[in-house]
């Protein structure tokens, strides 16, 4: 009907700035292969550094019925949308939840996604933090990575690879959040943001043998969050 998925590459983004490749600029060309007579929006998409699901939509009443189905299902607990993630490091319990508050603050030039663990009803009220929840549990595990899956309850910019990273366990090819986790004689923990300025993921040598890849290609290893399933009415 009115429906159309499809999976996006990561480093897509779906809104582009000008003269960017981007989901957005593609829909046209997308509408003339297919030969719809119809314009596609997006009704559901991961960000642009993850891989995975894209729902497209042709009808506005639609994907209006679906945001609410959303909005409904959630407020029964329930999650609609589903990820998977592979981590360096394997979670100490094999499922649980993460909650934490998310707020923005700037350090330096840069504007970083931080947790707050205990946030105030204040901050809460005026929207400068975000409750956040996420619901996790280990699909696999060997070799030091784990297999995840993620169901988000709340949405907040890069909430999947903070989150991760207070599972010890950051996902693998998140070149901005890892530093955040330090280790010592193999025990893994927690840094704060100051301590820990963003620079390419860190692996052992064995894992890199194992991904086939040189300390020098890393930096090119994409974010290994895949947007896998998402509950429809």
């Amino acid at each position: 009907g009115a429906l159309l998925a499809l999976s996006k590459p990561p480093g897509l983004p779906v809104l582009g700035q000008p003269g960017e490749l981007s989901l957005d600029a593609l829909l046209p060309v997308l509408r003339r292969r297919l030969g719809l007579p119809a314009e596609f929006h997006v009704v559901k998409a991961p960000a642009r550094q993850y891989s995975g699901l894209v729902l497209l939509s042709s009808c506005y009443y639609t994907t209006k019925k679906l945001q609410q189905f959303f909005t409904k299902v959630r407020q029964r607990d329930q999650y609609p949308a589903t990820y998977c993630a592979v981590t360096v490091g394997v979670p100490a319990e094999s499922e649980g939840e993460i909650r934490t508050g998310l707020r923005w603050q700037q350090q330096g030039d840069t504007a970083l996604v931080v947790p707050v663990p205990a946030p105030g009803r204040h901050s809460l009220a005026r929207k400068e933090v975000k409750s956040t929840l996420t619901r996790y549990r280990v699909l696999g595990a060997g070799g030091g990575c784990a297999l995840l899956q993620l169901q988000p309850k709340t949405a907040f910019p890069e909430q999947l690879q903070v989150h991760l990273t207070l599972l010890l366990c950051p996902a693998l090819g998140d070149h901005e959040h890892s530093s955040r986790v330090g280790s010592v004689l193999g025990v893994p923990f927690l840094l704060t943001p100051e301590a820990a300025p963003t620079r390419t993921q860190v692996l052992d040598e064995e894992l890199l043998s194992r991904l086939g890849l040189s300390p020098q290609q890393l930096r090119h290893l994409p974010l290994h969050i895949h947007f896998q399933e998402l509950m429809l009415p």
